[in-house]
């Protein structure tokens, strides 16, 4: 905690705020043209950094190809490049609960108030608990999940009713579709359900949604294979183990064979004595591979699946009729303690 608030005291004490008025925008465009954005885990303020990407409706990859220290791009220039990628104007409201966050102030939830949304149950939280994942019916409505599924359609270049059409290589031999801002996706992202029950997670409703892509994922046949992912953590498994969430949100109905997510329930709760039992020398990672229960998890449209991010996870090979349709939603808030060491 101590170090959080000498971080955040830092941040308060930025002299360049740009045109943007945003004190940490110029630090973090500083160490990008020094160390290569990859890197800046290592300072301590990687958890401030998501939060101020988030809040300035910024994915993660794509700031990192454009602050590439190779080209060095002036900090003009990087506020240029924020401003159109909002499409030219910055929400206000935003930018103000984000100055404040970013100030160490106290910030409700991006839709106001949670009270009176529903939420998780004493058995799905029990559920939660006992295999690190839960499945979240109507976290977003059929309406939202259809209007999402069809951008992606419309973005491929594809239609749900012509079945060749599911199979273009527009962006490569990938199930991930990388359409971030469209309003679709930004309004799922700020469903109350939704943000409940992130909320309810993580104890606190400061939280910030990630940019993050859709999904693909066609049914298999003869000239297209499932390419993964396959089981893996999207986080170190270095100790100390810190808490976290991650979500996927189906915007079409998906049976279990239809490609849907998969994951090992409950291995987050064994994750120490399973890393303690491995060979010396042994690669977590390839062993995970040979782990058994990886299950794939049904859901209709509209359903988010949570689970703990120490959790192995992936998606799973299509052997339904119908592509699975998804879109990855992660919230986080403004702060949160995370292991600086990667393995």
């Amino acid at each position: 905690m101590e170090n959080m608030m000498a971080a955040t005291a830092a941040v308060q004490s930025a002299e360049h705020t740009g045109r943007l008025g945003i004190p940490y925008l110029f630090r973090y465009w500083q160490r990008a043209n020094s160390l290569g954005a990859r890197q800046h885990q290592d300072t301590g303020e990687w958890d401030l950094e998501c939060t101020l990407l988030a809040g300035l409706n910024l994915n993660v990859l794509e700031t990192a190809r454009f602050l590439n220290p190779h080209d060095r791009p002036s900090f003009e220039a990087f506020e240029d490049w924020i401003i159109a990628a909002n499409g030219g104007a910055m929400d206000e409201a935003g930018l103000a609960r984000l100055c404040a966050a970013l100030a160490g102030n106290p910030v409700g939830s991006a839709v106001g108030s949670l009270d009176g949304v529903e939420g998780l149950t004493p058995q799905e939280l029990a559920f939660w608990d006992e295999h690190g994942y839960v499945v979240v019916h109507n976290a977003v409505t059929r309406a939202d999940c259809d209007a999402a599924a069809a951008a992606i359609y419309k973005f491929l270049d594809a239609s749900p009713a012509v079945p060749g059409s599911w199979y273009g290589r527009k962006f490569g031999v990938s199930i991930w579709v990388p359409l971030l801002r469209h309003p679709a996706f930004h309004a799922n992202r700020r469903s109350p359900r939704l943000i409940k029950v992130f909320s309810q997670l993580w104890g606190r409703e400061d939280l910030w949604a990630t940019v993050d892509q859709g999904g693909l994922n066609p049914p298999e046949r003869e000239d297209w294979k499932f390419p993964g992912p396959r089981v893996h953590w999207d986080v170190t498994i270095a100790p100390p183990h810190r808490f976290g969430v991650q979500g996927i949100l189906y915007l079409t109905d998906t049976p279990a064979e239809q490609g849907a997510f998969s994951c090992i329930p409950g291995f987050h709760r064994r994750l120490n004595e399973w890393l303690r039992t491995l060979p010396a020398g042994a690669n977590p990672h390839d062993a995970l591979k040979r782990e058994p229960g990886f299950v794939p998890i049904a859901g209709n449209a509209g359903d988010l699946v949570i689970w703990h991010h120490l959790l192995p996870h992936g998606s799973s090979p299509n052997r339904g009729r119908l592509p699975r349709v998804a879109q990855y939603i992660t919230l986080r808030p403004t702060r949160w303690d995370y292991t600086r060491e990667w393995v």
